[in-house]
């Protein structure tokens, strides 16, 4: 598409196309033209969460962090749970040095989607980034031996020496001068490794007087060039300085080279290949690329189904994994009649093996792919066997929640009721407001079908408070319009109620017969 708007060139292309472009790019490795395509995409979607996630990911591999968190943050604008908007964020705050956040947004998303590798991995290096900067609390010694009189002692020790010697002070200072920058050199030099030499060339550069006058050919002064060049290695120093100290990095070079030397004479070990496998196959579905998710996982489970059981003592936990994974790639290809027999699979061999773990897994995969073809009642029976395996509040609110939309679907409001009661109280001990917001709807909609209005109207508020404080305006509009239907509904009964009451006072003092009326129609409640 062509466009000229005030003189100026607008896309020429759409969405779809420039997206896919941006996405071949940074495969290539040309994140600045990537960017650039991506930017164009942006201009015909400017809130397209994808597209911001996409162009963070280039501006991370350009080393321009701030821009990186910047389209990070507008990706969960619109939906703060986005987990690729929440993974490019930790990655982002990972980069600037800020591991203590990263590792709350990585947690955020962990809690989201489990089952992806990312945020795992997000966890363990973010909180081994804290570690190595702050140490361990085990290595933080705390001695409480000392007194004043022993504080005291030591504060004249130190006056006496001042006064004895005086020169000494000064020898320190000079040799600290010269030794300071020698280390610090060494350290640059250990932090940097094959970029020490560029920066050097760099500086050099920098004493050339008649160079740093010129100008490049885009017009800017050689000059800034240079120092935006040191700039960046100074800056990628202190974050791989606070990243991994030296202490650390040696501590951990030890480690691996006794690890070397204890298993180079031992066979390679299968289960490597099945983590790594493991790993790819979460990062394939986590990127959009379901296809390549289910390819990998076909693979991997078609070469462990061949290998002994003595080689891997956990082999049946792994094909049960592996028959999850493939499951997952399926429901999102839309193929949920395979996807349904992969996880009954998965199930199947979590039961034959008292995998009580997979077990749970499957059932909540089970229930959620029958729950989306519509099946139910097939659905309730997945989640009511897995109810007793759930471990937490926050996971039992979620059960509760799903099996009482399915039978709100069913025309069941009792029972739709009764579980979305239970949702409301394990959501209150788990202290999520979003889920005593979804518990409250569910409540207040199936005591509309039974016609429990001015209890609706009650649980319908309650979420009306929720939905404010989340600033979840969708949901405040549509719990408005259920609310004011409900209070229609009750302020009816009772004005009806408040006649009949008058017409029975005026026929007993008349004597006459009481007039048949229309009983009031309930009304459904929609959210």
């Amino acid at each position: 598409m062509a466009e000229e708007i005030d003189g100026e060139q607008g896309p020429r292309s759409s969405f779809t196309t420039y997206m896919a472009e941006g996405e071949q790019l940074f495969q290539k490795g040309e994140y600045e033209k990537a960017v650039e395509s991506f930017s164009n995409a942006l201009l015909l979607q400017p809130c397209e969460k994808n597209c911001l996630v996409a162009r963070s990911k280039c501006y991370l591999k350009l080393g321009d962090s701030e821009s990186a968190l910047q389209d990070a943050e507008a990706s969960l604008r619109d939906e703060c749970n986005f987990f690729r908007g929440l993974y490019q964020k930790a990655e982002a705050l990972y980069a600037m040095g800020d591991f203590e956040f990263a590792l709350v947004y990585y947690h955020r998303g962990f809690k989201l989607r489990p089952e992806l590798q990312e945020f795992r991995l997000g966890i363990q290096k973010a909180q081994e980034a804290i570690e190595n900067s702050v140490g361990t609390p085990t290595s933080v010694k705390l001695d409480n031996k000392w007194d004043m009189h022993f504080m005291s002692k030591q504060e004249e020790s130190k006056k006496a020496k001042q006064k004895t010697t005086v020169k000494a002070p000064k020898k320190d200072t000079k040799q600290q001068k010269k030794v300071d920058p020698l280390r610090s050199q060494k350290t640059t030099r250990q932090l940097l490794g094959e970029l020490y030499s560029d920066k050097e060339y760099l500086e050099a550069l920098l004493k050339d007087e008649d160079l740093v006058k010129g100008n490049a050919r885009s017009g800017i002064k050689l000059q800034n060039l240079i120092l935006n060049g040191i700039n960046y290695l100074d800056t990628r120093t202190d974050f791989w300085r606070q990243q991994k100290p030296i202490y650390a990095r040696e501590r951990d070079r030890k480690i691996m080279q006794q690890k070397w030397n204890r298993e180079k004479n031992k066979p390679s070990d299968p289960n490597q290949y099945i983590l790594k496998s493991l790993e790819e196959i979460d990062h394939c579905l986590f990127n959009g690329n379901p296809e390549g998710s289910l390819k990998k996982a076909q693979k991997a489970l078609k070469n462990i189904q061949s290998w002994k059981a003595e080689d891997i003592p956990n082999k049946q936990e792994l094909i049960g994994n592996l028959y999850s994974c493939i499951g997952n790639a399926q429901i999102d290809l839309g193929h949920m009649e395979a996807a349904l027999q992969s996880h009954t699979k998965d199930l199947e061999i979590s039961k034959e093996y008292n995998l009580t773990a997979s077990n749970s897994r499957a059932l909540d995969n089970i229930g959620r792919v029958n729950a989306r073809i519509g099946k139910f009642k097939d659905a309730i029976k997945a989640w009511e066997e897995k109810i007793p395996l759930a471990n937490s509040s926050l996971e039992k609110t979620w059960l509760f929640h799903e099996i009482g939309r399915c039978y709100l679907a069913l025309e069941a409001p009792v029972e739709a009721r009764d579980y979305g009661e239970k949702s409301q109280v394990a959501a209150e001990e788990a202290e999520d407001t979003e889920w005593q917001l979804n518990a409250s709807v569910l409540v207040a909609q199936a005591q509309v079908k039974l016609e429990e209005y001015e209890s609706a109207v009650t649980n319908f508020e309650k979420a009306l408070e929720n939905a404010k404080l989340l600033h979840n305006e969708d949901a405040k509009i549509a719990i408005i319009n259920a609310l004011g239907d409900a209070k229609r509904i009750v302020d009816k009964i009772n004005s009806d109620h408040d006649e009949k009451k008058t017409d029975d006072k005026t026929l007993e003092s008349t004597g006459g017969e009481p007039e048949t009326k229309e009983e009031t129609s309930s009304k459904d409640v929609v959210v």
